[in-house]
């Protein structure tokens, strides 16, 4: 009978790499099979895979146009333990909601602007006009948290 892995754990992140790439992936990506794979995945063993081969296997993955899934669940760990952060925590679900949507509108527009003909470097983008869009997804990354920390503590 399969072990059941605690949901956005390293060892169900592990388990989603096995089930993207296959064998041959995986031993070009870290040099390793997915039976190491697998041992690392098991709860009840005492394997730990290393950042390296971490980074390693979320590129493989990305390589295949799929989410990164080990990134995907480190930062959910991390972002359980950003409760530690004081967010002013006097917003509403329904307030941060209505941030997130204006952060959004405010990506979009920079992305647009930076592609308009007239802009810096016509439709490329230029690195002035990367910075303003990169300080914009960081606010809108900042939000997200919020959102998953907020939704997190009403379950």
């Amino acid at each position: 009978m399969p072990k059941i892995r605690k949901p956005a754990s390293i060892e169900s992140g592990l388990e989603e790499v096995v089930q993207i790439l296959s064998e041959e992936e995986i031993v070009n990506a870290i040099g390793k099979s997915s039976s190491y794979l697998r041992k690392c995945s098991d709860p009840d063993q005492s394997h730990e895979i290393n950042h390296n081969e971490f980074y390693k296997l979320d590129l493989a993955c990305i390589k295949k146009n799929k989410a990164p899934p080990l990134l995907n669940v480190y930062e959910y760990m991390v972002s359980k333990k950003m409760d530690l952060i004081d967010f002013k925590g006097k917003d509403t679900l329904n307030e941060v909601l209505i941030r997130f949507t204006l952060l959004h509108g405010n990506l979009i527009e920079k992305i647009k602007d930076a592609q308009k003909p007239e802009s810096d470097k016509g439709t490329e983008i230029s690195e002035t006009e990367k910075k303003e869009i990169f300080k914009a997804i960081k606010e809108l990354d900042t939000k997200i948290l919020k959102l998953k920390i907020m939704v997190d503590k009403q379950s």
